[in-house]
């Protein structure tokens, strides 16, 4: 499966869970608010709070990142949420609005950030077979280093996950390879998270 194929049936299943869910963690396929917060707790950690900075969340959902970093204190030149469901980039932006700050949007038409924030964009790979997921993921990963200058994080659910636990339409991968991979190809400054009480690892990858 090509990847602009991916992308449209990953966008028509959270289209469908935004409109059957609305604006909660069961619209972005969370199992809990507490959860959500847990994610953002770990791939916030690529961020300073000692300085300003412009920022994409990729994969932004109804927007719960940006009340999240907002009310912890964190200084943000630019906020960029993209979604690749134009209902759910639309929702966002009717629920936080839209200013010279702020920006909810369904095309990339600004590629230069200073860090990406990805929770959860690389779970649900539906019918897809692991091989093109994998390569889709690779591809993605890709082009997060080419538009940021200084760094990106993004978590993706763990192979270490119980057998009796999995679904099929989600993906389970290997932390050692995606960090291996980062490692490799786009910092010696890489983090694994893989100490925390979810079913997935992040990884923090500092240019």
């Amino acid at each position: 499966m090509q990847n602009k194929d991916i992308k449209e049936v990953v966008s028509s299943y959270y289209t469908k869970k935004h409109n059957e869910h609305g604006n909660s963690h069961w619209g972005v396929d969370w199992n809990s608010t507490e959860s959500q917060e847990h994610r953002f707790l770990q791939l916030s950690k690529i961020l300073p709070l000692d300085a300003e900075f412009s920022l994409m969340d990729y994969g932004c959902g109804y927007g719960a990142l940006w009340p999240y970093l907002k009310n912890r204190g964190y200084q943000m030149s630019k906020f960029t949420g993209f979604d690749i469901s134009t209902e759910m980039a639309a929702s966002a932006k009717n629920l936080y609005g839209a200013d010279k700050k702020t920006d909810w949007v369904s095309e990339m038409t600004n590629i230069n950030f200073d860090f990406l924030i990805a929770s959860g964009v690389f779970n649900v790979k539906l019918d897809s077979e692991n091989a093109d997921w994998h390569q889709y993921i690779i591809e993605t990963i890709n082009e997060f280093n080419n538009i940021v200058s200084k760094g990106f994080s993004f978590n993706i659910l763990t192979s270490y996950s119980d057998e009796e636990y999995r679904k099929d339409y989600l993906y389970y991968a290997d932390p050692l390879l995606f960090f291996d991979y980062c490692k490799k190809h786009f910092s010696k400054n890489v983090a694994l998270l893989h100490d925390y009480d979810l079913y997935e690892f992040t990884i923090l990858v500092r240019k």
